[in-house]
């Protein structure tokens, strides 16, 4: 009677822990899905691969307010535009030089985008433009390839970062392949302990 008691519950709990493996792989699966179709993309569209060195030429920030009246300006933003014109030591060529892939697409006149929900947006810009004052050169992002001559400060998604967004569905699929398993090892065991 106590026998089969154990039986019942070792089956029992061998099911849970299969259970919880094959969710495991499951849900890593998905998580490996939605970083195929949402991050990978970004970096693979990013054409700015090489790391060089910028030299900063001028700093720049326009004091740019919307109109009041209503009409409708491309050079007019709700927030000042910082402007900052690098030589590219690659290959000795002046130019615009971005936080990120993002802020060019956002707006290509201004090298720093402030987020909507930032406050003190001018002593933010200010900050960013003191320390490229104070740093004359600073590392920065080109496209070997010459389709796009403008550069970049940091990558949105750099291979490292790649990386780190790929290893928590790894661990979770590893870990759930280990259960399964291990699982299957002590049936596998318990039925030569049964035939002996």
């Amino acid at each position: 009677m106590l026998g089969k008691k154990l039986v019942t519950a070792q089956k029992r709990g061998e099911t849970r822990a299969l259970c919880l493996g094959l969710g495991m792989v499951v849900c890593s699966m998905m998580m490996y899905f939605f970083i195929g179709i949402t991050i990978v993309p970004f970096y693979t569209k990013s054409v700015w691969t090489t790391e060089t060195v910028c030299k900063v030429l001028k700093v720049s920030i326009k004091d740019q307010a919307p109109n009041s009246d209503g009409s409708e300006d491309e050079d007019v933003f709700p927030y000042p535009c910082l402007q900052v014109r690098v030589n590219l030591t690659a290959s000795g060529q002046e130019v615009m030089l971005y936080a990120t892939e993002d802020t060019l697409e956002r707006n290509p006149k201004c090298s720093y985008v402030p987020e909507k929900s930032e406050k003190e947006v001018k002593a933010k810009i200010e900050k960013i433009a003191s320390n490229f004052k104070n740093h004359q050169t600073v590392p920065c992002y080109y496209n070997p390839g010459g389709t796009q001559i403008n550069v970049i400060h940091s990558r949105l998604y750099p291979p490292k970062g790649l990386l780190f967004v790929f290893l928590w569905p790894t661990l979770m699929f590893t870990g759930g392949c280990l259960i399964i398993f291990l699982v299957k090892i002590s049936q596998y065991v318990s039925v030569l302990s049964a035939w002996q």
